[in-house]
């Protein structure tokens, strides 16, 4: 289990008194975020403080199986997430009648899973009687850079996780206009994929990674660079995943030796690191054309967002176009509730909640456009 404490504690309080005291005393908020295979709550307040982050990771019961099994991801949701959550409330010395809001996950993402998290958030908001954030997991990752280094809106987004690719201007909270997607497969299954063929084992991006970063040749293998030099903002990695199958088919050996998988690893993310800087070009382009000239931030989210050789290609492109790259820390890269809570926040002050008669939903695109009770 893994477990992040922020120093900052808050004594607990009633809520009558933490009403009181809202406009003087942040607002504290409990996030739960179960839509895959991490079971995870926090407790962030609306001054950018982390209280508690709490994530227990399910990789061992899905790694004999090379990837996520819905049913045994939500088995351990409904065993695990209570003491989670009572986990993450000791950790940050709070009582749940301190708490302005609950906000959980509600999709897009496994249903079973996003259930599990969505009435246990409903039975506490009912409970404590306070307002209900259902919130959509991608927003989570989209808005992680405005808890992180308080990035103002607008800004450009690149979201990359194992089962999405997009670049989004980010206008407002609940604001999104995508630039650009994958038309095949997420930069994630992509890397796992990869992983697989290579026989460098579960989870694939930490694998490739790590593979990589021993790589005694990583040029040796020429792998292509899909849609880079062409107009728009879209992705597309099939063809290079099956590049690196036909460039592993042709080595003499049946078995892959180390040397020859660090170095197909190498190759395979010095071409993913090529494509994104493409098409983030493309994309900053674009954004400065609809808004005047602007050059925006580029704000880099999801899971795949820490990988360091990805981030420094970013960081190279950012350099050479006069703007920053916004990047969390690793562990807000990956899922977590932390990003939930926060999210949450965002729309919590803003006055948009969700009522109780809200439906997880398993799919749920960011750039729909969102009502209070979406």
């Amino acid at each position: 289990m893994k477990r992040r404490q922020s120093a900052n504690t808050v004594a607990p309080v009633s809520l009558a008194a933490r009403r009181l005291e809202r406009y003087i005393a942040p607002m504290i908020v409990l996030g739960i975020e179960t839509s895959c295979d991490e079971t995870a709550a926090a407790l962030v307040a609306d001054d950018r403080t982390i209280l508690s982050n709490v994530v227990l990771s399910q990789l061992d019961e899905h790694q004999p199986y090379g990837g996520v099994v819905p049913e045994i991801a939500a088995r351990a949701h409904l065993d695990y997430l209570d003491g989670i959550i009572r986990q993450a409330l000791d950790e940050a010395n709070i009582e749940l009648a301190a708490l302005d809001g609950i906000a959980a996950t509600g999709g897009p993402g496994l249903i079973g899973g996003v259930m599990v998290g969505v009435m246990t958030a409903k039975a506490i908001a009912a409970v404590q009687d306070v307002p209900f954030l259902a919130v959509n997991h991608l927003e989570g990752h989209a808005l992680t850079a405005r808890l992180t280094d308080d990035v103002d809106f607008p800004y450009l987004l690149l979201l990359v996780s194992g089962g999405h690719c997009q670049l989004l201007a980010v206008e407002d909270v609940g604001s999104y206009e995508r630039l650009g997607g994958t038309i095949d497969d997420a930069i994630g299954e992509a890397f796992d994929k990869t992983a697989k063929l290579l026989g460098l084992g579960y989870p694939g991006g930490p694998a490739v990674e790590a593979a990589a970063a021993t790589a005694d040749d990583p040029k040796r293998f020429k792998l292509p660079r899909p849609l880079s030099g062409r107009p728009g903002c879209d992705f597309s990695f099939s063809g290079l995943k099956t590049a690196v199958r036909h460039a592993a088919a042709k080595l003499p050996d049946e078995v892959l030796s180390p040397g020859d998988a660090a170095d197909l690893a190498g190759a395979f993310q010095a071409a993913v690191g090529d494509v994104l800087v493409d098409r983030c070009a493309n994309a900053l382009d674009a954004f400065a054309q609809s808004h005047a000239g602007a050059v925006p931030p580029l704000v880099v989210a999801g899971g795949v967002a820490a990988n360091l050789h990805l981030r420094a290609c970013l960081t190279a492109l950012c350099e050479h176009r006069h703007t920053r790259l916004v990047a969390p820390p690793p562990a807000l890269c990956t899922d977590n509730a932390a990003m939930i809570a926060w999210a949450g926040l965002e729309h919590l002050r803003r006055g948009a909640t969700a009522g109780l008669d809200f439906a997880p939903r398993p799919r749920w695109p960011l750039d729909e456009t969102r009502t209070a009770n979406a």
